[in-house]
């Protein structure tokens, strides 16, 4: 009864509140949360009757049932975020009472309430705590705080007693929210939104925002999901085409989450777990489904990791789908490829995932049928591939890496690979062409995905790799980038580890093992590792192979390719590499014993096969590059060398020096293979060096007194005495009990070799003097040179070889005594300057080099070699070596002095310092050799500091990056690219406006004539003086290659340096421009402020052309925002300093009517095109240069467009979907598709419609020369007869030439040309 009585005091109280609100149409009246509530737990508690007897009682006080309506939509629009879901709570359940008067409560506006209420509660949800809903809210939410704190007062309202609905009171949002949805899915099924007017849009959307701010409330997300799945599977909610495609649009975002977050997984999950499902047994959902993923696929990002996201989502939902809509998709996905640069950098990406995703997307080892089943998987590898070729650099490299991922993926055996190749090769470009320009593109971000394409692509060419492409591989090595080097450096690998031809072999072995003195510490690791892999570990094959008497080649009883490799590594460049890597390894102690096993073994089997075949040993020859490489590592495994090996072949080839002398001693001659023989010789002396500890003591104390006798002969390979002298002293050195006793060993026989060598350089000079004073007195009849001339021919030979003897003597013992030895040397080196003075003195002195060139330039190698252990000497002698550097007329004379002087910079520096200026002069040396060796040497000075880069050294190094050479222009760019761009930053834009005037040969500059003080003499030695475009061209290459070493701050500076030390000084007068060196000046400096890398670049996202090697993103936001304030100030100094010395320097050259006035506006119009805008204000203060100056830029883009409008037709005629011939349908597609690709920009759009215009003419004018009917003469016009008589449309008085010749006019140019 209490119940009843308390059911009936909340009837009357919200009965009463409605009369009162209803009362009131003016104002809004909303409920009040206790008549809400007290509603509520009618609707909940009670007994349907009870809810019978209030519509009954509404109507009995004369209220419609819509009256409560209105103050429970105001209460939903209510603020407070409880009170508004408490009134969206009642409203539902009033919708799902019994006999509820549905179509009075449930109006647009009532429901509209509803989902505002819904999205208000949706702050106050991400501010609750949603590990804990069950808490109550807190002192921000008043009212239940409150009600919780007062519950055993008694209520204002006695009817509405809070013992009613204590669980009400305390709900917060985090309980209410769930419930309303809950409701709301009920409701869903009583109600049809198809009859109401916008109901179904504002609903998605409140779910999707619902879905998308509670990514950690899953019950809410399950609800959301079961809501939006009812309005898609039933059709009383509307159209379900339109509702599936209206729901799909909502979750779009989620879809495309730069992040991976719960949301998104879920949408995904509700997507292909409920509505693909769906869409089996519903075509109209099916049909929103299908378009679902072209849609993301239009609106994804363009930044690299939310795209990656997006091609995430939009695969996970294709997978889900049927077969047939999978290869729809896939044909969209082609069509892509065609569209805008976003779109095509997207295709490249899903094709990938589609190929990759999909095992049927097509059969590789059934690919020459071409089934309708996998035809869509060829289409999309081909679509790839074109974009491989895009004009935009950011979908060339992605598409390039994209391919690469892919074959490697396919191409997983022999068959799969070769079905691939013909595959890729089936378009109009070949696969090898497209590799070949890929690897030279101007990107480097290009030129990287192309090299990694290589790499996977080799296994496909099932040959070896091209010649042409190899060189490419080998010199993207020495790309100044390091991702770019370390790409090619595998690529470049993987071709000679799968096909180890002879070409693929030398190119490998000149291109990888240079990089181990690369500054990069990475690439010389993989230098290192990929050496072993590749030489060492394949060389170690052969370690256990045995001969074979059967064997007709050494080829075949060895792994392939082991010959090539051997033999590579005996060039000399190749060998400095090989020694540095295998030290290295050395250290790190990777070197095997197997690798010294198989060279001993390598060398064993040949000799026996040689033997087999009868032939005389002394005509044999181990491999090439055996006993070299077996030199090297036999130093870090010297146990596995062993001595009845060496002492074998080490008289062997005592035996062949004696045959050879014999030999030479009666015909004079020589065998072949004696070269072969000597180097063999070197490198088995080095060996048996490295193994010196591990030689028993009496064939040890054997081997260094043969050594020693043999040194004493004199008669050796100049190679042979130095490999001689230095293994007798290490053999002293570690069989010496103590390092005292084995320096008083060596010192003991570097005295008895000096003294025996001083009797013969005595001994010559003596017999030579005596010859010239009997020759002197002699007439030319009487002279016999025959015999004379053969002995004193065979005493050079032992003078030089003594001469040598001394030299290396002197290195490995510096203590010896030298003093007589020094007087000979001098009477030698010195002998042409004694010869010139006492010319008049018959006989008294000789010319060496006249008579004895090879002693007099070996003369000069061992004076070098004593002055770098003879400090006092040095003094004395240095400048000589200067005289004789620049007056020698030999080049190898001229090369040894330039290797002495760079000694003797490291051993006395400040010596040598004065004579800088005069050694650089050898970079213009006649000889290339010289040249190169001169560059290379004065570079390794400099990058260890023993030379500063000061005065003319810069200036004259500037010269080598035009030299004739190709060898010394890559070593160039290499040092101004790489080496000096780390090591001195700074150097290219303090040198530059000096570089100008030092090239231009004049000497204007105050730089210029510091410098060049004395030495007007070699001024044009050093200059590209001219106007002519050799010239030009030279001096412009050198600019450029400054410039793109310069940051962006100091090319402003520059800029301003030109225009204030050039520009200004030529305006004033200080410059001649009358002379042709100053106009040359003026010139380059207009030109460098025209060229594109004077232009400050603007910094691009992660997608850019370019590559930021070691810079992340916090690196390229500070780039970017130093790029903006350059920009800015750039813009300032443009208008307040460039511009006023342009206008001065305009009326100068127009005064004396100069050929550089065109220049000059070209250059202005390259600066202000930026500014067009602007250019009122710019040019203010002179107004006929400011209309010359636009129309110059009007004038060259209207060419700039026309002739990318003619480009863009030649490629639309050459794509595959024009190969017919043109006709007026075809030629109108044409012009519509360069539309469609240019864009809707203005001149571009002009130009194509004047394009397509002048198309149309032509065609009209053809037509009417072949007198074939055209739509003029279709027309229902009266027939005239023309001059002939014959009746046609046109009529004329005008002779028949006159109308020919205007017919066959076919030029529709503009006025103002090209």
């Amino acid at each position: 009864m209490e119940d009843d009585a308390d059911e009936s005091e909340t009837l009357s109280s919200i009965l009463s509140e409605l009369e009162s609100s209803h009362g009131c149409r003016d104002e809004e009246s909303p409920l009040s949360e206790s008549s809400i509530l007290g509603l509520q737990s009618l609707l909940d508690a009670a007994p349907d009757n009870a809810v019978v007897v209030f519509w009954d009682r509404l109507a009995a006080g004369g209220l419609p049932a819509s009256a409560i309506l209105r103050p429970l939509s105001s209460s939903m629009e209510d603020s407070s975020p409880r009170l508004s879901l408490l009134a969206a709570r009642a409203y539902l359940s009033l919708l799902l009472s019994p006999a509820s008067p549905l179509f009075s409560l449930f109006t647009p506006l009532a429901f509209l309430s509803l989902l505002r209420s819904i999205r208000r509660s949706l702050k106050s949800l991400t501010l609750s705590s949603p590990a804990s809903p069950e808490l109550p809210l807190d002192a921000s939410n008043g009212p239940s705080d409150r009600r919780r704190n007062g519950r055993k007062r008694k209520p204002p309202r006695p009817a509405c007693r809070a013992s009613t609905f204590p669980m009400d009171q305390a709900s917060g949002v985090p309980d209410l929210l769930p419930r309303v949805l809950q409701l709301l899915d009920s409701v869903l099924c009583r109600v049809q939104l198809d009859g109401t007017a916008d109901a179904l849009k504002p609903l998605v959307e409140t779910l999707s925002e619902i879905l998308s701010s509670s990514s950690s409330h899953h019950g809410l997300q399950d609800l959301c999901f079961r809501v939006l799945y009812s309005l898609v599977s039933k059709p009383e909610h509307g159209d379900q085409t339109t509702s599936a495609a209206e729901v799909l649009r909502s979750l779009a975002p989620m879809l495309l989450s730069p992040v991976k977050s719960p949301s998104r997984a879920s949408a995904i999950a509700f997507i292909t777990k409920m509505l693909v499902p769906l869409g089996y047994e519903n075509d109209a959902v099916r049909k929103a489904l299908v378009y679902l993923p072209r849609f993301l696929s239009i609106k994804a990002p363009e930044k690299s990791e939310p795209r990656a996201c997006a091609v995430d989502s939009i695969m996970e939902i294709v997978q889900a789908m049927q077969e047939e809509d999978r290869v729809g998709y896939a044909g969209f996905v082609v069509k892509m490829t065609q569209g805008k640069s976003q779109l095509r950098l997207l295709a490249v990406d899903l094709i990938l995932s589609l190929l990759t995703s999909s095992p049927n997307s097509f059969v590789v080892k059934e690919l020459p049928q071409y089934s309708n089943d996998n035809v869509w998987g060829v289409n999309c590898l081909r679509a790839l591939i074109q974009r491989c070729s895009d004009s935009a650099t950011a979908i060339r490299a992605r598409a390039l890496t994209n391919t690469a991922q892919l074959l490697g993926l396919l191409a997983v055996d022999s068959d799969s690979a070769s079905h691939l190749w013909d595959l890729i090769g089936m378009g109009k470009v070949s696969f090898s062409d497209l590799l070949r320009s890929r690897c030279q593109d101007d990107k480097a971000a290009v030129r990287k995905a192309a090299l990694l394409l290589v790499t996977k692509s080799i296994k496909l060419f099932g040959r070896p790799v091209e010649e042409v492409l190899l060189k490419i591989l080998s010199s993207a090595c020495s790309d100044p980038l390091v991702t770019i080097r370390k790409a090619a450096i595998i690529a470049l690998s993987e071709a000679c580890r799968i096909y180890p031809d002879g070409s693929v072999i030398t190119q490998w072995l000149h291109s990888v093992p240079r990089l181990i003195v690369d500054n990069e510490t990475s690439i010389q690791e993989d230098c290192e590792n990929l050496f072993q892999e590749l030489v060492l570990d394949r060389i170690s094959r052969a370690s256990n192979l045995n001969f074979e008497k059967d064997a007709t080649s050494l080829e075949s009883l060895f792994p392939e390719g082991l010959f090539d490799l051997l033999k590579g590594t005996c060039d000399s460049e190749v060998a400095i590499c090989v020694r540095k890597i295998c030290a290295c390894l050395g250290k790190k102690k990777k070197i095997k014993v197997s690798v010294v096993r198989s060279l001993q073994n390598t060398i064993k089997i040949s000799e026996s096969l040689w033997l087999s075949t009868g032939k005389s040993i002394e005509k044999w020859t181990a491999p090439p590059g055996t006993w070299q490489l077996l030199s090297v590592v036999s130093l870090f495994t010297p146990k596995a060398v062993e001595w009845e090996f060496l002492h074998h072949h080490w008289h062997l080839l005592d035996k062949v020096i004696e045959e050879e002398h014999g030999k030479n001693n009666i015909d004079d001659g020589g065998e072949p293979n004696s070269f072969m023989w000597a180097g063999d010789r070197v490198h088995l002396l080095q060996t048996i060096a490295n193994v010196s500890l591990e030689l028993p003591p009496e064939p040890a104390a054997e081997l260094a007194c043969n050594l020693l006798d043999r040194l004493k002969n004199f008669n050796m390979n100049l190679s042979e005495v130095d490999a001689h002298v230095k293994a007798l002293k290490t053999l002293c050195k570690r069989k010496a009990t103590r390092a005292e006793e084995g320096d008083i060993l060596v010192l003991k026989w570097v005295q008895q070799l000096l003294s025996k060598a001083l009797e013969i350089l005595d001994s010559y000079v003596t017999d030579v003097r005596e010859s010239s004073k009997m020759d002197s007195f002699l007439t030319p009849q009487n002279r016999r040179k025959g015999t004379r001339d053969a002995s004193i021919s065979k005493l050079t030979f032992k003078a030089v070889t003594a001469a040598f003897t001394i030299g290396s003597s002197i290195i490995v013992c510096p203590s010896a005594n030298i003093h007589g030895i020094v007087a000979v040397l001098h009477t030698i080196i010195t002998s042409e300057n004694s010869e010139t003075k006492s010319r008049k003195l018959v006989g008294s002195t000789i010319s060496f080099k006249e008579l004895a060139l090879p002693l007099y330039i070996q003369s000069w190698v061992t004076m070098g070699k004593m002055c770098l252990v003879d400090d006092k000497l040095a003094k004395r002698y240095i400048p000589l070596f200067v005289q004789e550097l620049e007056r020698s007329d030999n080049a190898a004379l001229r090369n040894n002095i330039m290797v002495a002087m760079t000694d003797f910079c490291v051993r006395y520096t400040a010596l040598v310092d004065c004579y800088i200026h005069k050694i650089t002069i050898s970079l213009r040396d006649s000889c290339e050799v010289v040249r190169r060796q001169t560059f290379i040497l004065l570079s390794q000075l400099l990058q260890r500091d023993y030379v500063k880069w000061r005065g003319v050294l810069f200036l004259r190094f500037l010269l080598s990056l035009v030299d004739e050479s190709a060898k010394i222009r890559h070593l160039a760019d290499f040092l101004f690219g790489n080496i000096l761009k780390a090591k001195a930053p700074l150097l290219a834009y303090n040198s530059f406006v000096e570089a100008i005037f030092f090239l231009n040969d004049c000497s204007i500059h105050s730089f210029n004539n510091e410098t060049q003080g004395g030495l007007n003499n070699i001024s044009q030695l050093f200059s590209i003086r001219g106007t002519d475009e050799k010239s030009r061209s030279q001096r412009m290459h050198i600019y450029l290659s400054l410039l793109r070493q310069m940051a962006p701050e100091h090319l402003l500076a520059t800029s301003a340096k030109l225009c204030a030390e050039i520009l200004a000084a030529a305006s004033d007068g200080l410059l001649n421009i009358d002379d042709v060196a100053g106009l040359s000046v003026l010139r380059d400096a207009l030109e460098i402020l025209a060229c594109k890398e004077m232009r400050i670049q603007p910094i691009r996202g992660s997608d850019s052309s370019e590559m930021d090697d070691e810079g992340g993103e916090g690196g390229g936001n500070i780039n970017a925002a130093r790029c903006r304030v350059v920009t800015q100030v750039a813009k300032k100094n443009l208008i307040q300093i460039a511009i006023p010395i342009f206008i001065e320097l305009k009326q100068l050259l127009e005064s004396k009517n100069s050929p550089l006035t065109g220049c000059l506006m070209e250059c202005l119009r390259v600066l202000l095109k930026d500014y067009k805008s602007e250019i009122d204000e710019i040019l203010v203060a002179d107004k006929q240069l400011q209309k010359e100056l636009l129309y110059d830029i009007q004038k060259y883009e209207a060419a700039k467009a026309k002739s990318t409008v003619a480009e863009a037709i030649a490629n639309v005629q050459r794509s595959e979907s024009y190969r017919s011939p043109l006709n007026g349908q075809n030629s109108a597609g044409i012009y519509t598709r360069v539309a469609e690709n240019l864009g809707t920009q203005g001149k571009l759009a002009s130009a194509v419609a004047d394009a397509a215009a002048k198309a149309k003419v032509m065609s009209v004018l053809k037509e009417a020369n072949r007198k074939t009917p055209t739509p003029l003469r279709a027309m229902n016009v009266p027939k005239l007869k023309d001059t002939q008589g014959s009746t046609g449309v046109l009529s004329s008085k005008r002779p028949q030439s006159v109308l020919e010749s205007l017919r066959r006019r076919q030029s529709f140019e503009s006025d103002e040309g090209d």
